[in-house]
């Protein structure tokens, strides 16, 4: 039974660069429901290193940073896909220096500018490039984080950019309904296991922590993430636009967890 109704769909993914990443996730579990996925990458070098993992899978390249590559990669695709039924947009990129993360109020306008057009703004600019291609009631979901207030020192700049994205959902999908039903959604998913994670000073710390604070002891992962997102890109979600659904295994419930406190107060 096609439970998900998302056999047969085009669903394009952007962002993978592993079989860490959570595009591969997503995009391995549309494969299993019967979807059609068509992979978009960074690079020409980032296409080498993950051939082998997609193998014979459709995959284009974009750097999203550039509207040039945009308009070219949607001029590619509708040759082949005249009809899109989603696309994820699984895209995060922190300009950090060679100092590393500095604290919040050294950031500069430089760093913070480049990272929110590469994290948040090319989300706008690839759902206003592919709206012709979109069918009327597609699902375009991307990937945020489970809160963006609580400062976190060690993500940075980061967290304020995921906020303006999450912002950007609701604003798009807002402009979208004048002409269609396409939703918006992002999965605001907790402490991932990630390569791009791993590149987080003091990340491992706060993973650690955080299986401390869920409830059952256990990260989320990111095939639970994957989940969710193949959900919300479903006809089965028709009902949710317009919001970040957290993934976090109930973490934001149990800051104050008597073991986590008596360990704290030693």
């Amino acid at each position: 039974m096609d439970f998900l109704q998302l056999a047969g769909k085009t669903i394009l993914v952007f962002g993978v660069a592993n079989k860490k990443s959570v595009a591969w996730h997503i995009g391995k579990t549309l494969e299993e429901v019967g979807a059609t996925v068509v992979y978009i990458v960074r690079s020409p070098e980032r296409k080498e290193t993950v051939s082998k993992l997609l193998g014979d899978r459709p995959c284009y390249i974009c750097d999203v940073e550039f509207g040039d590559q945009i308009k070219r990669l949607k001029m590619e695709i509708e040759t082949e896909y005249p009809v899109i039924d989603g696309l994820v947009h699984s895209i995060g990129f922190a300009d950090y220096d060679e100092t590393g993360v500095k604290p919040f109020h050294e950031t500069t306008k430089a760093q913070f500018l480049r990272t929110i057009d590469v994290s948040c703004f090319s989300f706008i600019a690839l759902a206003n490039e592919f709206k012709g291609l979109l069918a009327k009631d597609a699902s375009v979901i991307t990937i945020s984080i489970s809160t963006t207030k609580m400062a976190s020192e060690n993500y940075g700049f980061m967290a304020p950019v995921k906020a303006a994205l999450d912002s950007s959902l609701v604003f798009l999908a807002k402009s979208f309904s004048k002409f269609s039903e396409v939703r918006f959604n992002a999965v605001a998913a907790g402490l991932l296991k990630t390569s791009a994670s791993a590149g987080i000073p003091g990340f491992v710390d706060s993973y650690l922590y955080a299986e401390k604070i869920i409830p059952r002891k256990r990260a989320v992962s990111t095939q639970e993430v994957a989940n969710a997102a193949c959900f919300l890109l479903s006809p089965r979600s028709s009902g949710v636009n317009a919001q970040a659904v957290v993934i976090d295994a109930a973490m934001s419930i149990n800051y104050f967890d008597s073991e986590v406190v008596k360990d704290a107060m030693k």
